[in-house]
């Protein structure tokens, strides 16, 4: 696909946003002729776009062939409902990606024409269609102006950096974003390019931000066939099989290029690194603010449970421990006190001895002893603990972040 890494145009130069995949079917049959031969397969009409980078963007017209190369011998060609569903999934697909193209975006497909299998669209959002869209999506970008962070002074900073040094063997060795100075952000105007740290139009929108303008463009191309709206509808219909956007390169081979994809799987996504901390920003960086947030809760709920399993087992253990002398167990268990007691049901039960559910009595007292009372207590601190942290944590990452205007969007991690 493109270059040899997969994740540009044939050019080395475009970079792949999106992919689009779909398996194209075809299976035409024919009546043989007074010769006995097979009459060759025509098509009628044809409507292409115009990729492969000759140019950003514009359709065929619909072109009807004159039929003056048909020769005699052809005979009627008969289509089986899967050819003409498959006919018509191909046309919505054309009439799909012509209206991606009008839209901006610049699609490449593969040079060989394939009459079946898998196909892949690739497609490129230029800085054109990136700008415009995140000024109509309001998206918040880095501005040239930078303020200071304040520090925490006194005994708290000598607390911070007391607990740094005593877990910084659990702390994931990835880059780390400069805490001291930060850019302002703003929602990103055309009109104002200037205000905004543009080192690079090809960079300056990351990877995740990238995707997601490119997924809203996605959702919103509708095609007059089907009434179709989006790529979801498309994908139900099966016209596509798939969309999605690329990795960032490799990540399991041992060579000296590094990406944020091996990085993050070297110190995150491995069980040989369960014990680290997780690298909440570079998560963000790569999969986009959402994704970091739950992360982020995921790893605050991973870590206020360490304490209450810990609790939890000292209460089993108490329960083990304490087993013996458990004067209800003990009675039950008993086999000189032969207590008789009813038939559980009217009809088919006999009469039972009480001793008979000595075991059920023991497993019980191990989860419903005296301690369980603490426990309960226990538990109903440990969830308002967590959810003011994770509220506190909630805000802290928004300022960072840049979400401070997007309560609405992240209102599911509240867990109100």
């Amino acid at each position: 696909m493109g270059s040899m890494s997969g994740l540009h145009f044939r050019d080395s130069n475009r970079k792949v946003d999106y992919v689009l995949v779909y398996h194209y079917r075809k299976r035409l049959t024919q009546h043989k002729s007074g010769a006995g031969s097979l009459g060759p397969i025509h098509r009628a009409a044809s409507m292409a776009i115009v990729s492969n980078g000759e140019t950003k963007k514009g359709c065929l017209n619909l072109q009807p062939d004159s039929g003056q190369h048909i020769p005699q011998e052809a005979q009627v060609i008969e289509l089986d409902p899967l050819d003409t569903l498959e006919e018509e999934k191909r046309l919505q697909r054309e009439e799909y990606e012509c209206n991606l193209a009008a839209a901006g975006l610049e699609i490449e497909k593969d040079i060989e024409n394939k009459s079946q299998g898998l196909n892949f669209v690739r497609i490129h959002a230029t800085w054109q269609v990136l700008s415009r869209e995140a000024e109509l999506l309001k998206i918040k970008m880095p501005t040239k102006k930078m303020y200071e962070i304040k520090e925490e002074e006194g005994i708290v900073k000598k607390l911070s950096e007391i607990w740094c040094k005593l877990f910084e063997p659990l702390q994931p060795h990835v880059p780390q974003e400069d805490t001291k100075m930060k850019n302002l952000s703003y929602p990103f105007s055309r009109e104002k390019i200037y205000l905004y740290n543009i080192r690079d139009k090809n960079t300056f929108f990351n990877n995740a931000t990238r995707s997601r303008i490119v997924h809203e463009i996605l959702k919103r191309t509708s095609t007059k066939t089907r009434n179709s709206m989006g790529i979801s509808t498309l994908i139900a219909n099966n016209v596509y099989d798939a969309a999605y956007p690329l990795h960032d390169g490799e990540y399991e081979y041992q060579n000296d290029d590094m990406n944020e994809r091996k990085l993050l799987y070297r110190e995150w996504a491995r069980y040989g690194v369960f014990y680290k901390f997780q690298p909440i920003d570079l998560i963000r960086k790569y999969f986009g603010e959402k994704i970091g947030l739950y992360f982020a809760w995921l790893g605050l709920y991973t870590e206020f449970l360490i304490p209450s399993s810990v609790v939890g087992i000292i209460v089993f253990l108490y329960g083990c421990i304490t087993i013996e002398s458990d004067i209800p167990s003990k009675e039950m268990c008993d086999q000189h006190n032969t207590f008789t007691m009813c038939p559980l049901c009217d009809k088919f039960c006999d009469y039972w001895n009480l001793s008979s559910a000595c075991s059920t009595a023991r497993a019980s007292h191990l989860f419903d002893n005296p301690a369980t009372v603490f426990f309960s207590i226990f538990m109903a601190l440990w969830a308002t603990m967590f959810l003011e942290q994770w509220k506190r944590l909630q805000m802290r990452l928004s300022y960072f972040w840049d979400l401070t205007g997007l309560e609405e969007e992240v209102s599911f991690f509240s867990l109100s």
